[in-house]
């Protein structure tokens, strides 16, 4: 039995009793009962908003789910475990630039285009890379001491 049907029981239990409401102990008792019947009224209503709360947030909560699997699904590879699995490419460098010290981040393909303007102060930067070895790589110093 829950709480509204618990309230019903006890108003019918009341009526069935004939309270004298002419009594203070028939006025009180009816006040009690009737003050009851409020409260349960008011549990009621916030329950059903707590059943409507609980369903919209369960379907934010798919609508989430379904964004982040599409936003993430190409990030399922762990780059650190793996050397084939995946193109890891994805490393940023970061540059100082000389004129307002403002650190610039980038990608390989932006340093292959061999300079860019500083986006804060619009010096020109040019990318200069001094390696006596035949590879491809940007990390000279630490790849091609060998």
């Amino acid at each position: 039995m829950d709480i509204c049907e618990k309230i019903a029981y006890i108003k019918g239990l009341a009526e069935g009793l004939s309270l004298d409401d002419s009594t203070k102990e028939g006025k009180i008792l009816n006040a009690i009962i009737d003050l009851l019947a409020d409260i349960t009224d008011e549990i009621c209503d916030i329950e059903e908003g707590c059943d409507e709360l609980c369903e919209q947030i369960d379907a934010v909560d798919e609508d989430l789910a379904s964004l982040e699997e599409i936003i993430y699904e190409d990030d399922e590879c762990d780059c650190d475990d793996c050397d084939d699995c995946c193109d890891c490419d994805d490393e940023i460098y970061e540059i100082e630039c000389p004129a307002c010290n403002d650190v610039i981040y980038l990608d390989a393909d932006m340093l292959e285009e061999e300079g860019m303007v500083c986006p804060n102060c619009g010096t020109d930067l040019e990318f200069d890379f001094d390696c006596d070895c035949e590879c491809d790589c940007h990390d000279c110093e630490d790849e091609c001491e060998e």
